[in-house]
């Protein structure tokens, strides 16, 4: 039996409601037939995010550490093994996946070094480097036919502005979320074909481990995957582990690790903040996140 932790029973309930619910229900047998199925043994304390359950593993028949990540098939997630095996054909940095049912979504991953992620070291600026580095190793990979796309968001998005900008009780932030959509519209039509991570935060990035000759190597992991501009990937790199005086910095940083023309990469991180305004609108927020809020201001150099 494995232990299911009660934070992601409880963020798959708040989240999808039914569907999360069902989803734990089913993680016990779900973990014992993918043990099975590959030839498994647990090997240490399961780990866990908003939407997976990771459980660390050695593969039997050649005693190999690896990751079982068990998560719904949804439509952030499909695109998860299409995207890490174009990237390891590339040799573009990102985890390597050893194997993958396409009906459980099930995934067997190379097992990295959990106690050492990015956020962990204690230079932020240095961080913000590296994760430039490996940031620019990904969306040098066009993407991969068949994975949503950029284009699809941002018409979602500006179909829903009128409506959900309605939503937000100050009048600032709905100027400010007004600004972002405009800002998005400028460089809407030309969305990009990258092979984007979307989600590529200090937490995503981990060390490799020695057993696998990939000590030396930072390794991301956990994609969200899309095809788009890589001015939409900056956004987490601002936001997690966020100081206010280094948004600048951080921006300006990661345009230069990625040969990002400024203000095309500007207006696509605006529009994550639209893209995080309009879901906490849906979901009843009447406020924009500060965080986010201070982000978007210090890029409109307000």
């Amino acid at each position: 039996m494995i232990e299911i932790p009660d934070e992601l029973a409880a963020t798959q309930s708040a989240f999808n409601g039914a569907a999360g619910r069902a989803f734990i229900a089913a993680l016990p047998d779900l973990a014992a037939q993918s043990l099975e199925r590959w030839g498994l043994r647990p090997d240490g304390l399961s780990m866990y995010g908003m939407c997976a359950l990771v459980l660390p593993v050695v593969r039997e028949a050649d005693g190999r550490p690896a990751a079982l990540k068990l998560q719904a098939v949804d439509e952030e997630t499909a695109g998860e093994p299409v995207a890490l095996r174009a990237w390891s054909a590339a040799g573009a940095g990102a985890v390597e996946l050893l194997d993958h049912d396409p009906e459980s979504g099930a995934l067997l991953l190379e097992r990295l070094d959990e106690r050492r992620p990015l956020s962990g070291e204690a230079d932020v600026r240095e961080a913000v480097q590296v994760l430039g580095s490996v940031l620019a190793r990904l969306v040098a990979v066009p993407a991969p036919e068949g994975l949503r796309t950029l284009g699809g968001v941002v018409e979602r998005m500006l179909a829903a502005v009128p409506e959900r900008v309605g939503l937000l009780a100050d009048a600032a932030d709905r100027r400010l979320l007004a600004d972002c959509a405009a800002a998005v519209r400028e460089v809407a039509g030309e969305p990009g074909d990258r092979l984007l991570h979307w989600d590529l935060h200090y937490d995503n990035i981990l060390a490799g481990r020695a057993d696998a000759g990939r000590a030396a190597e930072w390794i991301a992991l956990d994609p969200k995957p899309l095809a788009g501009d890589p001015g939409f990937e900056l956004f987490p790199a601002l936001d997690n582990l966020f100081e206010a005086d280094e948004v600048v910095w951080r921006f300006d940083a990661l345009t230069e690790a990625l040969g990002l023309e400024r203000e095309r990469a500007r207006a696509w991180t605006l529009g994550r903040v639209l893209q995080n305004g309009l879901w906490g609108a849906e979901e009843g927020e009447v406020r924009l996140a500060p965080d986010h809020a201070e982000i978007a201001r210090r890029l409109l150099g307000r």
